[in-house]
């Protein structure tokens, strides 16, 4: 099926994902990760290292944000519907941290499916302070949506 181009609002716009949580993460999460994704930059989990860098204290992988991202996106679309996935790092995760997703619909996406949709994700991190900050900015399309 073709569909024909208009000036129409995207039928799926708008439509807002409930949020996920993870955390607090600690780290332990940090060092599983770097044993999973073999990235052992001590940054990751040397306090010593991390400070004589000028941080705080260590922090999170940035993969292991996005890949927190990506399940929560397959989680409600499932893995067979992802089309298209990108993130941009826009922050750091520390110590104690919750992480919070969230997206919503922006579009119906381009192509001659008109269930794709075009989906702008975020992930916030809550400090142990309750400070709240963005961390991860990102895309997906998803095909299979209903109108």
């Amino acid at each position: 099926m073709t569909m024909a181009a208009t000036n129409e609002q995207p039928r799926l716009a708008g439509r807002v994902l409930e949020e996920g949580r993870v955390g607090p993460l600690t780290r332990t999460h940090f060092v599983r990760y770097a044993g999973a994704g073999g990235d052992f930059n001590p940054i990751h989990h040397d306090d010593e290292f991390a400070r004589s860098a000028g941080y705080p204290s260590v922090f999170g992988h940035g993969m292991l944000t996005a890949g927190l991202l990506s399940d929560f996106v397959v989680q409600r679309f499932g893995l067979h519907n992802l089309r298209r996935f990108s993130v941009r790092y826009v922050g750091q995760v520390w110590p104690g941290d919750v992480l919070v997703f969230s997206g919503h619909s922006i579009a119906a996406a381009e192509g001659e499916d008109p269930r794709r949709a075009a989906y702008e994700l975020k992930v916030e991190r809550i400090g142990p302070d309750g400070q709240r900050n963005t961390v991860l900015t990102g895309g997906a399309t998803v095909a299979g949506e209903d109108a």
